[in-house]
């Protein structure tokens, strides 16, 4: 993969109402018309460069949308409130009452919940299957299925998706193949590998200061369109509008994204493998160990490292309390859920952000009661991090006990 993600995000550049380096936010929630005609045109979305309704589209996002296209290389991007709104909208535009979906059974936990409990309103079906697997994709397809659905690198367990290999088995069944890259902007292209829509939590890394939520939808200018019908667009009908000072903010926050990804990269590889030496059960794409690091160096752009996000098995859910309590009133990051923050952010996937899943699922996934996600930050020293987060397992006897955490 090439470095033109990052290029063509350098390569915009706005001018703002008055000549400002920045682009003026639009904070009207509507707009005005020198004609009745114009309204009705616009309403119908015959013209370019009117505005109607922000629930429509104002300019700070279409700003935010260009830009999120141009980093993920597609024709068009819809922004919303949140990844959910993003993830919802384009299920319920590609689906009708009665029709399926094949999912990766590691996503995030709204989106599973989504898909397994709230879809089943509409008669929905999903069918999760490990997404490494590519027999038992395909054999869950059906002639109802809609589209294939996973996250670049999963979560919370941080598998790797074949996504030309997924993007294959898609295409030779005419239908789209929908990646969340939530966890891995700059260092995966999806659409660059086969994938039809990409989604962003730009809650997380790319907006990076964990102050907002807030998502994206990037595809094709006709179903990007298609998302914002008056009578027939799922996100338009369902209003999951970003606010415009909120995308803003989050364009102003991209211009640092490519260096910001680097450094959560460098400081997650580097704590991996020294967690790895020290016996922990440690899970990285960026270690030879991991299942998926070899789809992960083929599919990934090198300049941009291996993800900000890994996992440590302490054994048990007492255990990772203790350390996450731990290595908070150390002032090592905080006990908190979500992702790409300059501090590190640790929970336990199990009781939080996959608890949607029920218990017995996520034994059956490998999603033990023991398990940390960290999202990795940016800390300057990562020598001393590691040296501090180390001591805090000694206290714990989970370093010394490290011969039964290999078992």
């Amino acid at each position: 993969m090439s470095r033109k993600a990052a290029n063509d995000l350098q390569d915009l550049q706005y001018f703002g109402e008055y000549g400002g380096v920045n682009p003026s936010i639009s904070d009207s929630s509507t707009y005005t018309f020198l004609s009745a005609k114009t309204m009705f045109d616009t309403f119908e979305g015959n013209t370019e460069g009117c505005y109607l309704y922000s629930r429509h589209s104002s300019p700070s996002n279409l700003y935010l949308g260009e830009a999120l296209a141009a980093l993920e290389g597609t024709e068009s991007a819809n922004v919303t409130a949140s990844g959910m709104g993003a993830i919802t909208a384009v299920i319920l535009q590609l689906c009708n009452a009665g029709d399926h979906i094949v999912s990766s059974r590691t996503i995030y936990g709204g989106t599973y919940a989504f898909m397994k409990n709230f879809l089943k309103k509409f008669a929905i079906e999903t069918s999760f299957v490990d997404i490494t697997d590519m027999d038992a994709v395909a054999r869950a397809i059906t002639p109802k299925t809609k589209m294939i659905y996973c996250e670049s690198v999963s979560n919370p367990l941080l598998e790797v998706a074949d996504i030309s290999a997924l993007a294959k088995i898609s295409h030779q069944q005419d239908i789209p193949l929908v990646v969340d890259n939530t966890f891995s902007p700059l260092t995966i292209r999806p659409v660059s590998l086969g994938a039809d829509i990409v989604i962003h939590s730009l809650t997380k890394f790319i907006n990076g200061t964990s102050d907002c939520v807030a998502g994206v939808v990037c595809g094709t200018t006709d179903f990007c369109l298609s998302l914002k019908d008056v009578n027939h667009g799922a996100g338009m009908l369902l209003g999951s509008t970003l606010d415009s000072q909120r995308a803003a903010s989050i364009l102003k926050n991209m211009r640092t994204l490519h260096i910001r990804i680097q450094k959560h990269s460098e400081n997650a590889l580097f704590l991996a493998q020294k967690f790895e030496a020290d016996g922990l059960r440690v899970v990285y794409p960026g270690l030879p160990t991991h299942t998926g690091h070899l789809k992960m160096k083929e599919q990934m752009n090198p300049q941009y490292g291996f993800g900000g996000l890994l996992t440590l098995d302490v054994g048990s859910l007492e255990q990772a309390n203790a350390l996450m309590e731990l290595m908070q009133d150390k002032k090592l990051g905080y006990l908190a859920v979500s992702l790409g923050f300059y501090k590190t952010l640790f929970s336990a996937p199990g009781s939080s952000t996959s608890s949607e899943i029920p218990i017995e699922e996520q034994k059956e996934m490998g999603l033990g009661d023991g398990l940390i996600r960290f999202s990795i930050g940016l800390d300057n020293d990562i020598q001393r991090t590691y040296e501090q987060m180390k001591d805090c397992m000694e206290q714990l006897g989970i370093i010394v006990d490290k011969i039964t955490l290999r078992k």
